[in-house]
């Protein structure tokens, strides 16, 4: 087994929002950590013994310590660095609010990309439809219930949970709009994609997102077996 040597210890890929929510949370913190890349294809007797349930990725590690599964890692490590910024509000029911959209965008929108990776055609115009509506319903959830949460600005405000959450996975729309097909639909929801814009251009997350040719040419040989060089 590979010897850690740093306290905190990320186990993930560089390609995964998952595991880049943890590393932008972690970094808002101001938490120094080693990251290890995992290979999924021959999964490491580190990554088997610290998640032996579901033997995937992000795995976090504070003092030998596993944590896995990446929502439950961020609340983790909000409570475990309780001292500096705070990722979720400290009143309960808003707390509450966020754990709900955040499970909503994890659970509803985020599968939703699969069926449109595995469509053609009509099939995959109706599913990208459906990705527009799920969108919309978070759009509008979101403005019910965090009246100016889209008024985001890059330079002076700090990043929170469902920030993390949705910057580290939409923020990298560009990608699979190129590597799949065009599902960014501004006269839908004008205010969420402006969020996802807002969100991109932020020192942090410009720095934890995966580089974009590399993460296409990764989308195209993982979904459809292209291969291209970088």
């Amino acid at each position: 087994m590979e010897e850690q040597k740093s306290e905190v210890v990320l186990i993930g890929i560089w390609r995964s929002s998952y595991c880049q929510r943890v590393e932008l949370a972690l970094k808002v913190k101001g938490i120094p950590y080693e990251f290890i890349e995992e290979d999924l294809s021959n999964k490491s007797e580190l990554l088997l013994s610290y998640n032996p349930v579901h033997k995937k990725v992000p795995v976090l590690v504070h003092k030998g310590k596993p944590i896995a599964e990446s929502l439950v890692i961020l609340e983790y490590i909000d409570e475990q660095w309780g001292d500096s910024h705070k990722l979720l509000p400290k009143d309960p029911y808003e707390r509450a609010k966020v754990r709900f959209w955040a499970n909503f965008y994890d659970q509803k929108i985020m599968p939703a990309t699969l069926p449109i990776i595995m469509s053609k055609g009509r099939e995959q115009e109706k599913a990208i439809d459906d990705m527009k509506e799920l969108l919309r319903e978070f759009e509008d959830g979101m403005k019910r219930d965090f009246p100016g949460k889209f008024d985001f600005d890059d330079d002076a405000q700090n990043l929170g949970f469902l920030d993390i959450v949705v910057g580290t996975n939409a923020g990298n729309y560009k990608a699979f709009n190129e590597a799949v097909a065009v599902v960014m639909s501004p006269e839908k929801t004008p205010q969420f994609w402006s969020w996802v814009n807002a969100l991109k251009e932020h020192p942090l997350i410009k720095e934890t997102l995966p580089p974009h040719d590399k993460l296409v040419a990764k989308m195209r040989e993982k979904f459809y077996g292209q291969t291209t060089n970088v």
